[in-house]
């Protein structure tokens, strides 16, 4: 089994990466979709105050089943020091499939360490893996050696689980 990207992109940063990421590993990938109107400053406005309410959303139909992964890296953008409203409902709904994950972001600032012990705390268990990223960094493609540092680790833990499964046939 290989690893799977998931992630969720307003303005179009974190699909970047997350599009970069699954090239990189060679693997599967999938964007959430989220029926709620999110564009433009009131999107922005009410983006940041959804996920500041720890509000869930409607999200269009997925392709994958994280329960045939070995690890979800899931990516969401930072919204007022939270993970995207979309990222929580993907996490709520799937998380007693995910058998690891990693954990990635884009944001404008720094303030990556309460989202990640969020998500962590929504999956159940701990990240092999954390990457946030400066949205300017992504812009002026100056993050590919960092992606690649992720995308090592989420290869290796993937080998891992693979060499696992064989070993208990």
């Amino acid at each position: 089994m290989k690893p799977l990207v998931v992630f969720y992109s307003r303005t179009g940063t974190t699909k970047k990466v997350g599009e970069a990421l699954a090239d990189l590993i060679q693997c599967d990938s999938e964007e959430l979709i989220d029926t709620k109107k999110r564009t433009g400053p009131l999107g922005f406005l009410r983006s940041g105050r959804d996920a500041a309410r720890n509000k869930l959303t409607v999200l269009g139909p997925l392709i994958h089943d994280p329960a045939l992964y070995d690890v979800v890296a899931l990516g969401t953008p930072v919204w007022s020091g939270l993970m995207s409203s979309p990222m929580r409902t993907y996490i709520t709904n799937n998380k007693s499939k995910f058998n690891g994950v990693a954990f990635f972001c884009t944001q404008g600032g720094n303030e990556n360490r309460k989202l990640f012990d969020d998500m962590q705390a929504l999956c159940g268990r701990s990240p092999v893996s954390v990457l946030a990223l400066r949205a300017s960094l992504v812009k002026n493609e100056e993050y590919n050696e960092r992606l690649r540092q992720f995308a090592g680790a989420l290869q290796t833990q993937s080998d891992a689980n693979a060499a696992t499964t064989s070993e208990d046939r």
